[in-house]
């Protein structure tokens, strides 16, 4: 059952730091900050609750969510438009069919281990969700760790206020400078591995490639560089259209984890050559 993969060590340990950061937030930076009866601390509590909520709401998306399978009777079509590359036809004979399920793959399918089966454009194993990302939910992770960023720099602006409006000589060397330095570490080295995740996944998206195709493209291109070539991710359709086939044509629904009706099969993508076929 899905919600098994909530019984997972990782997954306890996110909602731990999820818990731990909101507490710290509201009960500590805020409450020393302006006070949380204040008009300002229950503004800055209610805006930070927003934010936490919608985190957990999309984490919840992305663990339930199935990042998609290939369908049994899935067989590629070699004289397919998708496929009249040269380079994609060479490849369906051998790259396109896992041995490991004996089955054959839609383009951007790659067998995840832990899953143990072909997921539909997958990006990578998370553990932290105990679920691959991929074609189905990757939407959901995007807005996830959009959210949690936002949530996290949010947190350590109100943090470093509250520490700058504080009096250290009164304090002297009592145990709530242990306090701030932990609520200060953890909030700024979240921020900066949320950031670090969110600037790394707006490059992906926009340019349509997932983890798994930057890798094999450093691949490719070191070795269409030796051969005298250059060579172009084939999926990259240009910064809008890469942007709308993640989150959506409409953008009032951009940041809705559960709005897919956008996505089609996951088997079939347009290339670069083909712009001009309809979505």
């Amino acid at each position: 059952m899905k919600w098994e993969r909530f019984l997972s060590i990782p997954i306890f340990a996110v909602f731990l730091l999820m818990g731990f950061v909101y507490y710290i937030t509201l009960f500590v930076s805020i409450e020393d900050w302006v006070g949380l009866r204040s008009s300002d601390g229950s503004f800055h509590a209610l805006a930070f609750s927003f934010l936490a909520f919608y985190s957990v709401f999309s984490f919840f998306v992305c663990v339930l969510t199935d990042p998609g399978h290939v369908p049994p009777s899935y067989v590629p079509d070699v004289e397919d438009r998708e496929l009249s590359d040269q380079e994609f036809r060479r490849n369906v004979t051998h790259q396109r069919k896992c041995e490991i399920c004996s089955t054959y793959k839609p383009q951007r399918c790659h067998h995840c281990r832990t899953c143990r089966r072909c997921v539909l454009r997958m990006d990578h194993h998370c553990r932290w969700i105990n679920n691959c990302v991929g074609y189905w939910n990757y939407k959901a992770f995007f807005i996830l760790v959009f959210f949690a960023t936002v949530a996290s720099i949010y947190s350590m602006v109100i943090f470093i206020a509250c520490v700058l409006q504080k009096d250290w000589e009164v304090l002297g060397r009592s145990h709530l400078k242990v306090l701030y330095v932990t609520c200060g570490t953890s909030v700024i080295g979240l921020s900066m591995t949320l950031g670090s995740l969110l600037c790394w996944h707006v490059y992906l998206m926009t340019n349509n490639m997932t983890t798994i195709e930057y890798y094999e493209g450093v691949r490719a291109r070191w070795l269409a560089k030796k051969s005298g070539q250059s060579y172009r991710h084939p999926f990259n359709l240009g910064v809008y259209r890469n942007v709308t086939s993640v989150l959506g044509p409409n953008m009032l629904k951009w940041l809705l984890p559960t709005a897919v009706s956008h996505l089609k099969d996951g088997i079939s993508f347009r290339i670069a050559h083909d712009t001009r076929q309809t979505t």
